[in-house]
């Protein structure tokens, strides 16, 4: 699987899942620009790809997704850099751990939540990636091809108790990936979905667990790669798990086995 220099933005690019997914991209022949507003853990990221994958590989801007003046400027840096941007990678989102949260983040019943946490966690899920989607998604149009995948999670964090807003957000994102498609039909650009099929890890204020397997950190790297090339020409509205692929198999035999139903059916009207 080759992306042949097609240029990948990667969101929260600058640690994680998404750092790896950045790495894994550019393995595969991507340019990737890389978005966060962390600046020394991006410059990092992008120097790492550069060390390893050859000058000019990878770029990186500091930008805040909620912004659109930020999200013009991502698309700006990769129309003057790259000449153009091919796929957008939705995978930033506000961390449930950190600086400033509680040990167990905001995994709170809802009505105990700390209300800023919950706006700010469905400002940059929900509202940002709509935001860089909405920038960037007419010139991908213009240019009669694109991808864009958002970085969901399993179906039992949207649905577990205390797990809100995070799961809320993620649940939210699964809409928008199945309306966007039909919304995008016949011009060349797909909406798909992937989660890694579990707790990664990639988290390193995660609190240690020893009945816990976590999933290598590259566990998206395929599909992310398989999602973003030629290879998935046609695929839309489709929902994707990390931990089902088979390296052994042909990719398109791979994919097909990491599909999962959609989050969201809809059911037929009864008269």
């Amino acid at each position: 699987m080759q992306l042949n220099d097609r240029v990948v933005v990667v969101t929260g690019g600058s640690r994680g899942l998404g750092r790896e997914m950045a790495n894994g991209l550019a393995a595969a022949g991507g340019r990737i620009v890389l978005a966060s507003p962390e600046t020394d853990t991006l410059r990092e990221a992008a120097d790492e790809i550069n060390s390893r994958f050859g000058p000019g590989r990878a770029v990186w801007i500091t930008a805040d997704i909620t912004r659109k003046p930020d999200c013009e400027r991502v698309l700006k840096t990769c129309i003057d850099v790259f000449g153009g941007l091919d796929v957008l990678v939705n995978n930033a989102r506000r961390a449930m751990r950190g600086p400033g949260l509680p040990p167990s983040g905001n995994s709170l019943p809802f009505w105990e939540s700390n209300a800023d946490i919950w706006q700010e966690t469905v400002h940059v899920n929900v509202n940002g990636t709509f935001l860089l989607s909405h920038v960037v998604v007419p010139h991908m149009m213009a240019r009669g091809w694109g991808r864009i995948i958002n970085i969901t999670t399993s179906l039992d964090t949207m649905q577990r108790r205390w797990n809100s807003p995070y799961g809320v957000t993620k649940a939210a994102l699964e809409a928008a990936t199945m309306i966007w498609a039909q919304d995008l039909v016949g011009t060349g650009v797909t909406v798909n979905s992937l989660a890694p099929g579990g707790s990664c890890d990639s988290d390193p204020n995660r609190p240690f667990n020893p009945n816990v397997t976590l999933l290598p950190i590259d566990i998206m790297n395929p599909l992310v790669v398989w999602l973003a090339s030629d290879l998935s020409d046609g695929r839309t509205g489709e929902r994707y798990i990390g931990k089902f692929w088979d390296p052994n198999l042909p990719p398109a035999k791979a994919a097909h086995n990491c599909l999962e139903e959609p989050v969201l059916r809809a059911a037929p009207t009864k008269r």
